[in-house]
């Protein structure tokens, strides 16, 4: 009789097992929780989100820039489409005339019969018609190789319009595609640096806006009573934290009214891409000032700094463009000791600052 080997029983027995197990599961949990605790974010402190969120506007300044440059090229592409449509219309109008003509001469000759002049001069007996009839068939092949060559013409600078409209209308869409990305570029971190302000408490908000307006210089107040009158060939330095300046004379009458110009501008809002008269981006802004005492200059930081001649900072003198960070993001106008005017960010008006406030980047005197 074959032997039956009793099997292996576990060591713990049924409830032992339950027991175990809801340990086992109760220690996953308990890491768990830690692991998740341990990576959770602490919440930023406060000079955290200023610092970040000054990083955010300057690269919003950026976009900016990158969007008023797109915009200019764009205004620029659809000038050109508009001026090519126009000219098109123009040349077809020419074309529906020239057509015309050679539609009345095709009319004629069906009245007459339809015969070759050459043919209506053989049959006549008369020499004076003849040579008349001759005369009268001559002026008419030439009209009609005229208006033939002139309906040509036309077809021909249609095909050549319809080409650059073509052109104008491919570079058109492009850079409007680019408009809206430095759009959304811009739009996307405006909205961060404002989701990141609003997780502070409004204690740690006052204490930011404060340091920022101590940062900006005196804020709207400064130097709003002291514009002058237009033409005026000296500037008044505003008061800072270095204390009163003296009065500081403006190389000409035009830097004197763009100066003027932008005094009066002190206290309006920044928004982006804004060129006046209500609001302001800092290209706008300069753009404006100079425009008023006569001079245009382009649009952008980027191509503001190269419209006139470099100077040093050392040799700063009132009515000087003055630009910031390694990008060329920001520009101000200068009104001499030490300070400026310009559009400094979302939230933050038109205002008189110092020019060591931020990175600079180089200086550029224009008129």
């Amino acid at each position: 009789m074959a032997a039956h080997r009793k099997s292996r029983q576990s060591p713990l027995g049924g409830q032992a097992v339950r027991t175990a197990a809801t340990l086992a599961l109760a220690s996953a949990a308990t890491a768990t929780l830690f692991e998740g605790s341990g990576h959770a974010d602490p919440r930023p402190t406060a000079a955290q989100v200023k610092a970040k969120v000054d990083r955010l506007y300057e690269e919003a300044e950026v976009a900016t820039e990158r969007y008023n440059g797109a915009k200019e090229k764009a205004d620029e592409a659809r000038a050109a489409f508009d001026r090519l449509r126009d000219e098109a219309a123009r040349r077809t109008e020419r074309l529906n005339t020239a057509r015309d003509g050679l539609g009345a001469m095709a009319a004629a000759q069906y009245r007459s019969g339809g015969l070759d002049p050459a043919v209506q001069l053989a049959l006549t007996s008369d020499p004076d018609e003849y040579l008349e009839r001759a005369a009268l068939a001559e002026k008419a092949g030439d009209r009609q190789a005229v208006a033939i060559g002139a309906v040509r013409r036309e077809l021909a600078a249609l095909r050549q319009l319809r080409g650059e409209s073509t052109g104008r209308l491919t570079a058109l869409r492009s850079h409007e595609e680019e408009l809206r990305r430095q759009k959304a570029a811009v739009v996307g971190k405006l909205a961060e640096a404002r989701t990141l302000l609003a997780r502070l408490t409004a204690e740690e908000r006052a204490r930011y806006e404060a340091a920022t307006a101590g940062r900006d210089g005196s804020g709207t107040s400064a130097g709003t009573g002291g514009s002058g009158s237009t033409g005026s060939a000296t500037a008044r330095a505003d008061r800072s934290s270095g204390g009163e300046r003296g009065p500081v004379t403006a190389p000409n009458t035009r830097a004197a009214e763009a100066i003027s110009f932008a005094r009066a501008q002190l206290g309006k809002p920044y928004v982006w891409g804004a060129t006046g008269p209500s609001a302001y981006d800092c290209s706008g802004l300069t753009q404006a000032a100079w425009r008023a005492a006569g001079v245009s200059l382009p649009r952008t930081t980027y191509t503001q700094i190269n419209a006139g001649q470099r100077v040093s900072r050392s040799q700063l003198a009132p009515g000087d463009l003055v630009f910031f960070y390694s990008g060329i993001s920001h520009v101000g106008l200068y009104i001499g000791g030490g300070q400026m005017i310009h559009a400094p960010r979302p939230g933050a008006p038109v205002r008189v600052a110092p020019i060591d406030e931020m990175p600079f980047a180089g200086a550029t005197r224009v008129g």
